[in-house]
């Protein structure tokens, strides 16, 4: 998990020193998704919101997918950075699923 993560703050510091006018919303799009990300987790393993957790994965999922299409305008090494964590986010989001019908 601590590669994904890196991965993350690299393409962030990718799209935020890129010498490009696309540069403010992808940095701004990335930063939502860090933030709904950093929600997710304490909604579904501390508090067993398992609703609440998968609202917020919807809306990171969507977050995520702009950041990652902005990141392809501005820094075609960010792109490839944040696909495997576009992969394990849509994982996550079909396992919130699963579990929020059965607890």
């Amino acid at each position: 998990m601590s590669v994904l993560y890196g991965m993350i703050v690299v393409a962030g510091w990718l799209a935020a020193r890129a010498p490009v006018p696309a540069r403010r919303p992808t940095f701004a799009a990335w930063g939502v998704q860090v933030l709904l990300n950093a929600l997710w987790t304490p909604l579904f393993f501390g508090a067993d919101k398992y609703g609440l957790a998968l609202v917020d994965i919807c809306l990171l999922l969507a977050a995520l997918g702009a950041t990652v299409l902005l990141a392809a305008r501005v820094d075609r090494r960010a792109y490839w950075l944040l696909t495997p964590y576009l992969a394990w986010v849509s994982y996550a989001a079909a396992l919130n699923l699963t579990l929020w019908p059965t607890n």
